[in-house]
């Protein structure tokens, strides 16, 4: 995946949904912050693919970096286990911090697609996923096994540097595990068998993204254009973005901007049931379980989270913003405003 960042000192606009605009010079907290995260304590951390891993404990911002302990600077996701041990996916495998000491993991050695984490997950079982460039790994604190996935047979063109790319890993109510991958399309693994979704069974494109489950039994799907991969710019166009698979079949949403022809790079359920969906170009959507909201947050999100007090940050190609109770949307800065 890659992303055009603007330079990290600038001058822009901050809408709200009232289209009022107040202009401000900032430092954004990354160039490109594409994790966010609050802890047990309520402290927030963010992580950033150049500059470490940002942590605003209610007082300060502090970065935690290459020169901290940190195997890269790299930080793509962030979770908090039930000792209170928080570990990191980097661009140089898995690591553990304390919250004084760090302690770094190789995923496999001699194999860099391996070693670019980019996922973590703990299911309900307490089992430790981990999902890579070069695939998926169970951890048990010490070692790394690999879980191996079936390739099935796909019908577009793969891009070979991609295809083991774990895109999200996540769990449903029921206990299965789904695997999203960059080329062949989603997996469902009930811990015996795999159940394949592709773009020949109603989804845009295989090279799948996201996966959200919603109340009602849904299962929401983000895509990119696979088309990207071309070297011909003038081929670089098809179809991408969000389906949703019900019992009927998987649904898409031809009216919706952003959703039929561009990438998605997250779909988050919040605290109240409500899914959001990022698109590229046009904004976050909410959707209630009705209707689409839109809100024009003005860049590339792909990391969106509730915090205790019930605000939604989002994070992506261009910094951090923050939706507040009455829908202001606020960029927040290294300086803030944090409340």
């Amino acid at each position: 995946m890659t992303t055009s960042c603007n330079s990290q000192k600038k001058e822009v606009s901050t809408n709200n949904l009232n289209n009022s605009v107040a202009k401000q010079t900032f430092t954004q907290i990354g160039d490109y912050v594409i994790s966010a995260f609050e802890d047990s304590k309520g402290n927030l951390w963010f992580g950033t693919i150049e500059k470490g891993i940002a942590r605003y404990d209610g007082t300060k911002l502090k970065y935690l970096t290459n020169d901290d302990g940190l195997p890269s600077n790299r930080v793509t996701s962030v979770i908090e286990d039930s000792n209170g041990i928080f570990w990191f996916s980097t661009g140089e495998g898995l690591s553990k911090f304390d919250g004084q000491n760090f302690t770094n993991f190789i995923v496999k050695k001699n194999d860099w697609g391996s070693n670019v984490v980019n996922q973590l997950f703990i299911d309900s079982k307490g089992q430790f996923w981990i999902g890579t460039w070069g695939g998926v790994y169970k951890f048990d604190g010490k070692e790394f096994t690999p879980f191996s996935i079936p390739y099935p047979k796909v019908e577009t063109t793969i891009n070979e540097d991609t295809k083991d790319w774990i895109t999200e890993i996540n769990e449903d109510s029921e206990g299965n595990m789904w695997f999203a991958r960059d080329g062949y399309g989603a997996c469902k693994f009930n811990g015996e068998s795999f159940v394949h979704f592709l773009k020949k069974d109603g989804l845009h494109s295989n090279n799948v993204t996201e996966i959200e489950f919603d109340d009602n039994g849904d299962i929401w799907f983000g895509t990119r254009v696979a088309e990207k991969d071309n070297p011909y710019p003038e081929k670089r166009f098809g179809k991408g973005g969000i389906n949703k698979l019900t019992q009927q079949g998987f649904i898409s949403f031809p009216k919706i901007e952003g959703f039929n022809s561009g990438d998605v790079y997250e779909i988050y359920k919040d605290n109240s049931k409500n899914i959001w969906i990022s698109t590229i170009k046009n904004g976050v959507y909410r959707f209630d379980g009705k209707e689409f909201d839109n809100y024009n947050v003005p860049i590339s999100i792909t990391c969106i989270m509730t915090d205790q007090k019930g605000n939604l940050w989002l994070s992506g190609a261009g910094g951090v913003y923050r939706i507040n109770h009455s829908g202001d949307i606020i960029n927040v800065t290294t300086n803030g405003p944090w409340k």
